[in-house]
């Protein structure tokens, strides 16, 4: 597609810079990150990676820096509003999708975008949307909209002869609003498009919706009912894995009957002294963290996310700073004895 055609090299080029910093960014900033397959994915196939949504940002560019393909992203179109930052969205291959909440003359924008997917996936790329809508923190399945399977209808009518793969990809995080937390995303097996032989129907359209949904409340753990709060609690207590939703979800089908409290984890104290000492190397970043930026979330989905944001691109540049003051008054030793130290605190906090 033009996205990646226009200035190709440049373009690919740019890609693979941001991919290589977001993932190394990553790896300082989560204790361990999981891809697991139920099949293994052939790459350029027609791809539709259609995910639960539990943690804002952190959800899409986790899926983007996994091996493979790039992937093109629908994203919320709100976030396009200002030219720089739609062209900046545009480059990482962000497509903006229309919502009711974005106006009733907006939705009929959204023909176009549903046609450039139609496009992009006959030209075998993959694209990862969230069917859920919205995020949520919770830790259930919502109900799925029905964008994916337009999606799926205008690419068929366009293309019947092509086969488009329908990825389920559960996201699983320890505790989703903490710093250094640990995630696995589980990718459950292909759904053909092919089981689906009249797409634009509204009884091929549910069954759509059903069968994603089922896939997706096995690769996560699903609290259905209104009793959600009350299962949190006690599969809180009970300390349970959700890091492994199939043995959290039969915990949740047996009515948490019969379970065994897990062993809490307990505090690694070099943990804390080194959490510690890397908020005093970084303490200008931290302040404004926690005394300006924080305390203005009003969702918990977007801690991680805005705490990611400052560790991409303050911590960076103060980081840099510090190192030249260092060296100018002091000499190249105690600047790299700086970035050192912040580079092994940030590990021992985070790895641990």
């Amino acid at each position: 597609m033009e996205l990646l055609k226009e200035n190709g090299k440049l373009k690919l080029l740019w890609l693979h810079g941001m991919k290589s910093y977001i993932r190394l960014a990553l790896f300082f900033y989560y204790k361990k990150i999981e891809f697991n397959f139920e099949e293994q994915l052939l790459p350029n196939r027609p791809t539709l990676f259609l995910g639960n949504h539990q943690n804002g940002l952190m959800d899409p560019i986790l899926i983007a820096t996994r091996k493979g393909q790039f992937s093109y992203f629908l994203t919320r179109a709100s976030v396009f509003q200002k030219p720089w930052i739609s062209k900046f969205l545009r480059s990482l291959l962000m497509l903006p999708v229309y919502r009711v909440r974005d106006g009733w003359d907006s939705l009929s924008k959204n023909k176009a975008i549903f046609k450039t997917c139609s496009q992009l996936l006959y030209e075998n790329n993959a694209i990862v949307l969230f069917p859920e809508g919205n995020h949520n923190i919770k830790r259930q399945v919502r109900t799925l909209s029905k964008g994916f399977t337009r999606i799926i209808a205008e690419t068929l009518n366009d293309h019947p002869d092509i086969e488009i793969n329908l990825v389920p990809v559960g996201f699983n995080y320890r505790r989703a609003e903490e710093f250094a937390d640990h995630v696995i995303l589980n990718f459950g097996t292909p759904i053909s498009s092919k089981n689906y032989k009249t797409p634009d129907t509204n009884a091929t359209v549910l069954r759509m919706k059903v069968d994603v949904f089922n896939a997706l409340t096995t690769l996560t753990t699903h609290l259905d009912g209104d009793d959600y709060d009350a299962k949190l609690q006690r599969l809180e207590g009970l300390n349970a894995n959700f890091l492994d939703p199939t043995i959290v979800n039969q915990i949740v089908a047996t009515q948490l009957k019969n379970c065994e409290a897990q062993p809490k984890q307990k505090q690694n104290p070099i943990k804390a002294i080194a959490k510690m000492g890397l908020c005093l190397s970084l303490f200008l970043p931290y302040a404004i963290w926690k005394l300006i930026l924080e305390p203005k979330i009003k969702e918990p989905e977007f801690i991680s996310t805005f705490r990611f944001a400052v560790a991409i691109s303050l911590v960076p540049v103060f980081m840099l700073v510090i190192a030249v003051v260092l060296w100018l008054s002091f000499g190249a030793f105690y600047a790299l004895l700086y970035l050192a130290s912040v580079f092994v605190l940030d590990v021992m906090a985070v790895k641990l």
